[in-house]
């Protein structure tokens, strides 16, 4: 959605709100954006200094990094600009965002904030057990029947000294 600056000569502010469709963005190797991303807010010009502020908000769909059950997250940031025709202003305090003319998109600015909250993993809860390794067995809806005591292929010499060695008390 464009937003056209020069709506604030006729006022202080400028509302705004709408959708983004990112169900073609990729992130981790998925597609989590199935729910479209909405946003909202307003542009105040507050003494020629021009601010954003807004929120955007959508369901992030994924799947718990231990088990593989789907989970759909709801996800938001809340976003506070300030927009600025000069490149110099980039090192302020403040989040600058660059524009040129009169007008900017706002995606541009929601949806880079609304990536940054995404975790790199996400769990079903907090004490998920997991996938056994050897039978693929979801650990939290039942007791898998394999013998999940395998070692480490990698430790099978270290197991050998520890079996000759079970009978002595040093």
């Amino acid at each position: 959605m464009k937003i056209d600056l020069r709506k604030l000569a006729y006022s202080d502010t400028i509302p705004f709100s709408g959708t983004a469709d990112l169900s073609d963005e990729t992130l981790y190797g998925a597609k989590p954006f199935q729910s479209p991303v909405t946003y909202s807010g307003t542009v105040t010009n507050q003494l020629d200094v021009l601010r954003l502020t807004g929120e955007v908000k959508t369901t992030y769909h994924t799947c718990c990094a231990r088990c593989l059950k789907p989970l759909q997250i709801p996800l938001s940031a809340d976003v506070d600009v300030v927009l600025s025709r000069n490149a110099a202003d980039e090192g302020e305090e403040e989040e600058v965002f660059h524009i040129e003319g009169n007008e900017f998109e706002a995606e541009d600015i929601f949806v880079p904030a609304l990536i940054l909250q995404v975790d790199m993993i996400y769990l079903c809860r907090q004490d998920c057990k997991g996938l056994c390794p050897s039978c693929g067995c979801n650990l939290n809806e039942s007791v898998c029947s394999c013998g999940s005591k395998q070692a480490d292929p990698r430790m099978a010499v270290l197991a050998k000294l520890l079996e000759g060695n079970e009978g002595r008390q040093d």
